[in-house]
């Protein structure tokens, strides 16, 4: 699962480690019976001098020696800094980043450009050779309508295009480029980033009473996700949610926009109030579409950056604030106060809509007269993009929650263990067994790989039970 953040531009929040050129520092040395030293946030400062200490221990290296070229070499073409532009269905793939001995968006799309001649095989070995990088990162499992990688490419072929795409899976597409000055990076130069969830609306429902009661009266261990018949999916399919509730669900959205402390919506990990600062332009809720007999409505959020996960938490906090009836002022609590569990909704029903670049084609379009026909933008490929959208996404991310419900077991999930989540009430109080501290965070993990595991087990010994009446079946044919 579209990772939220990758789907985030902020920089790291780990200081560079300092060259201590072999020689042993004690006092921090990390020991079983010291306490890890906390990390802050870096700065301007460090960023500074972590370049400056590259670049002198670059200057002093020896230069490499450059292979020879010989007359079996291909001839060096000319490349030209662009803005390639392209969309993709991510089932099946292990996000976008490049993965070693995993499928991913970039690991096909860099095959294709080299196979193609947009890349010279010389440099099909390592893709900082040509500059390559992306406006934002996705999570396994996440799809975007529009994405923008910046790379030197080889361009003086008219029809590099359509040689890329031949060379690339039908769920991936490259839209166009765009020729950028030498200095464009898709990643610094996005302003922003519109993100789309497409959401079920029968898990807005209201909470299940038998669910309630098995969390109350059951052992952690002794709990499971209750399978649903075709006929209870059925009719949760054939929920319309009311406008009231609706309306709700805007209102809560709408709560998000602005500059806010977003540290509840990621990982705990390297966060700080420091670096979790975030500006959420809008956060739109459309109306509901009816699609293969349920109902849906498409999210939209645009935003400077975010973190890991942090769209998906937006969207599952208010799903279980919905159906809770909890109030308003929550996600304020949230922004200021303690450290809490704050559900992640699936990453299913993610999608990258477009990164923006409006600051760069406003500056290209004043610094030079033939700047403002070509800015980096999707506008002469929408037709293009809805037309693969539909066919390639909507369709995967309707069929999926088809065939294998993972919208109902993610929230029936949250009511069989509900004990992260019980500051989302009525009342909207926190309370104290709510907040996370180090203890209760180590157990719920535990609990919860418990759980996964016994799925896990349980889905592979159906699987076993299938497969050998299917032999069974075949041996009496």
């Amino acid at each position: 699962m579209p990772t939220d953040s990758a789907m985030a531009a902020g920089l790291s929040s780990a200081s560079p480690k300092n060259d201590t050129s072999g020689i042993e520092n004690k006092e921090t040395k990390a020991t079983n019976d010291q306490p890890k030293r906390k990390m802050r946030a870096q700065t301007s400062k460090d960023r500074r001098e972590y370049a400056k200490r590259k670049r002198e221990e670059r200057s002093q290296e020896e230069p490499r020696e450059r292979k020879p070229r010989t007359e079996t070499d291909e001839p060096r073409k000319p490349k030209r800094k662009v803005a390639l532009l392209l969309g993709f269905c991510g089932t099946g793939f292990q996000g976008m980043q490049v993965n070693p001995n995993a499928r991913t968006i970039e690991g096909e799309l860099f095959k294709a450009l080299v196979k193609s001649g947009a890349v010279s095989s010389e440099n099909g070995d390592d893709q900082s050779k040509v500059q390559f990088q992306r406006a934002a990162r996705t999570d396994k499992g996440v799809h975007a309508a529009g994405q923008v990688v910046s790379l030197k490419m080889i361009i003086e072929d008219p029809g590099v295009l359509d040689k890329i795409n031949e060379y690339l899976p039908e769920q991936i597409r490259a839209w166009g480029f765009v020729r950028v000055i030498r200095s464009f990076n898709s990643k610094t130069m996005c302003d922003s980033r519109i993100y789309e969830y497409l959401l079920p609306t029968y898990a807005l429902m209201d909470p299940s009473e038998a669910n309630a009661e098995a969390a109350q009266k059951l052992e952690f261990a002794q709990r499971q996700v209750p399978e649903v018949s075709a006929e209870e999916m059925a009719k949760k399919r054939a929920y319309r949610v009311p406008k009231e509730r609706l309306q709700f669900v805007r209102d809560a959205l709408a709560k998000y926009v602005g500059t806010h402390d977003f540290r509840n919506f990621t990982v705990a990990r390297g966060c700080t109030e420091s670096n979790s600062k975030r500006y959420i332009h809008s956060f739109t809720a459309s109306d509901p579409m009816v699609i293969q007999d349920g109902e849906w409505i498409s999210l939209k959020v645009k935003g400077q950056s975010f973190m890991l996960h942090q769209i998906r938490k937006m969207v599952g906090l208010v799903v279980l604030m919905a159906r809770a009836n909890a109030p308003l002022s929550l996600i304020d609590t949230l922004f200021s106060g303690p450290r809490v569990n704050v559900p992640k909704a699936p990453g299913l029903g993610l999608l990258l809509e477009q990164p923006v670049f409006e600051s760069y084609n406003r500056k290209a379009a004043q610094q030079r007269k033939d700047a403002a026909s070509d800015p980096v933008t999707f506008e002469p490929y929408v037709e293009k993009i809805d037309k693969f959208k539909q066919q390639y996404i909507y369709d995967a991310i309707v069929d999926t929650e088809m065939n294998d419900r993972v919208f109902d077991w993610w929230v029936q999930s949250t009511e069989i263990y509900p004990e992260p989540y019980t500051y989302v009430n009525a009342e909207g109080t926190i309370p104290e067994d709510a907040v996370v501290t180090p203890e209760r965070e180590h157990a719920w993990q535990t609990q919860m790989r418990e759980m996964h595991a016994a799925e896990r087990a349980k889905n592979q010994a159906v699987e076993s039970d299938d497969s050998d009446n299917g032999e069974q079946s075949a041996d009496e044919n």
